[in-house]
């Protein structure tokens, strides 16, 4: 566990008791903490939701050198589209349909958008009901 806290950049706070720390600290305790048995797949659901933009960012990087490094499958829940990298794979969900998938770039260019952002719009406004 201290090496995935010293990976999150808070091994200091790791004798404190988890109901003390703040949002941002509990957050990645909870990551580290699911990375403790070396899992090949996480699951994160909105995990930075509510957290300030330096804090978000640092998680983002976090679990995204995981997965290069560390060959872990990550399903990343979010609302939250500049969470996504250029070199990810997405499914865009709307409505409980999967609009589109694939390479974000091919999401893209498969939506006429110039980026994810304006591809997720352009997939999901008008939108059919399934």
């Amino acid at each position: 566990m201290d090496v995935e806290l010293t990976r999150l950049g808070i091994a200091e706070r790791g004798p404190e008791k988890v109901r003390r720390l703040n949002s941002g600290h509990r957050r990645r305790v909870e990551i580290a903490r699911a990375l403790l048995h070396r899992p090949r797949l996480l699951l994160l659901d909105e995990p930075t939701v509510g957290l300030d933009v330096p804090t978000r960012r640092g998680i983002v990087e976090h679990v995204h050198d995981l997965s290069r490094r560390d060959a872990i499958a990550v399903l990343w829940a979010t609302h939250l589209i500049d969470e996504v990298f250029d070199d990810d794979r997405v499914i865009v969900l709307h409505e409980g349909s999967i609009r589109a998938q694939g390479a974000v770039g091919d999401v893209v260019r498969d939506a006429g958008g110039g980026s994810i952002g304006e591809a997720f719009d352009a997939l999901t406004r008008n939108a059919p009901k399934p």
